[in-house]
């Protein structure tokens, strides 16, 4: 692999929190990405919420697809900057591993339901499932990855909550935060496929579910911009073909810009080394100017998809779910699992719990202590 000399190589990583020989085939990112892989956590996101809950319908994205498109588009921005594609692929495959069912909205119920008791924030909840959630192994908790690894799913946290972690673990994974500094180049990079993938993929999602109509996208200048470059080479192209021409020439420019933008700032500020390039302010970036058309884009998604009235109706029914769950579980901890009803936080126990189910495990356990039906039409009867 030909590193840039500002990448995070395998070689010079921090380690690990306990000490592991190492793999024969395999370096500690690559080691990490297959742990990630065939943890419990991951598979449950197959049947977490992205944007529309599990069964209003089978083509819609979920947590694990995100995350595959996350990993997909943050490697080949890696690639075309020569940063380490192994470690953008982890962190890109944990980064949802601590998010609640149905998305968004079981995340601000369930830290409602914990405001006095240290608050619910699912970014804390990632590191909290690879770092001591996740049983696998016979010497420790978690999944004990790589620093880098960790640090990259700490994608946001606020000064309370790293002093609290920093106090735990002085210089580690949240020091960043008390600090000032920044996350390795891969860490930033992750953050923005993200944003690449969500964008895109919000706007599919949200025509395929009839919520977003045609002439409303032509009123984003983004969508709109590439809607004419399309047509001008496609002139009879038209309905989802179209827009999907109109997707993946947004995903090409914006991942070429990012590349482009982050490679000039690269060299104009020539990091000397991966721990260099954390001192310098974020280096990849978009250039200013798509930066604003993002913006409008996600102002345009707030404002007709992710507060329509049809998922904003959705989302109340799963806010009232995650809270009735909390308080089922805290008057009944024996309705939980034993090795959660048995710990010595019992509120924390009972957030961690919830926090795993997937949407519709957790719609079967809301019908089974309460006896209603939070949504209309049902839910698959799949397991947890």
């Amino acid at each position: 692999m030909d590193l840039a000399r500002h990448a995070s190589h395998p070689a010079d990583s921090r380690g690990r929190r306990h000490a592991e020989p190492p793999a024969r085939l395999r370096d500690d990112y690559q080691r990490d990405r297959d742990r990630i892989v065939h943890s419990t956590a991951f598979r449950r996101l197959v049947y977490k919420t992205q944007v529309f809950v599990n069964h209003e319908g089978d083509l819609f994205r979920t947590r694990l697809t995100h995350s595959i498109e996350v990993a997909q588009l943050g490697r080949s921005i890696a690639r075309g900057l020569r940063l380490n594609e192994d470690l953008v692929e982890a962190i890109a495959l944990a980064h949802d591993l601590g998010h609640t069912p149905f998305g968004h909205a079981g995340q601000d119920a369930l830290h409602d339901c914990m405001r006095e008791h240290g608050g619910f924030e699912h970014n804390l909840q990632s590191l909290r499932v690879v770092d001591l959630l996740e049983q696998r192994y016979p010497a420790f908790d978690g999944l004990n990855l790589s620093f880098e690894s960790r640090e990259g799913i700490l994608k946001h946290c606020s000064r309370r909550d790293a002093e609290r972690l920093e106090a735990a673990e002085p210089h580690g994974v949240a020091r960043r935060f008390v600090d000032g500094t920044q996350p390795s180049l891969e860490a930033q990079l992750t953050n923005l496929a993200d944003e690449i993938a969500y964008n895109a993929h919000d706007v599919d999602d949200g025509v395929r579910s009839g919520l977003l109509q045609a002439d409303q996208l032509e009123a984003v200048p983004l969508l709109q911009r590439h809607r004419a470059a399309a047509v001008q080479v496609h002139p009879m192209l038209g309905g989802r073909r179209l827009l999907f021409e109109i997707i993946r020439r947004m995903l090409s420019e914006q991942v070429h810009d990012v590349i482009d933008t982050s490679a000039d700032r690269l060299e104009r500020d020539a990091p000397i080394d991966a721990w260099a390039a954390r001192t310098m302010g974020p280096l990849i970036r978009f250039s200013a100017p798509l930066r604003d058309e993002i913006t409008e884009l996600k102002r345009f998604l707030m404002r007709e998809l992710y507060r329509h009235p049809q998922v904003m109706a959705t989302t109340d029914a799963a806010r009232s779910v995650v809270r009735e769950l909390f308080a089922a579980y805290v008057d009944r901890p024996a309705e939980m699992p034993e090795d959660f009803a048995r710990r010595d936080d019992p509120l924390r126990a009972v957030a961690d719990y919830i926090a795993g189910m997937t949407d519709r495990f957790a719609a079967r356990e809301h019908r089974r202590l309460t006896g209603r039906d939070a949504f209309a039409g049902g839910m698959n009867d799949a397991g947890r």
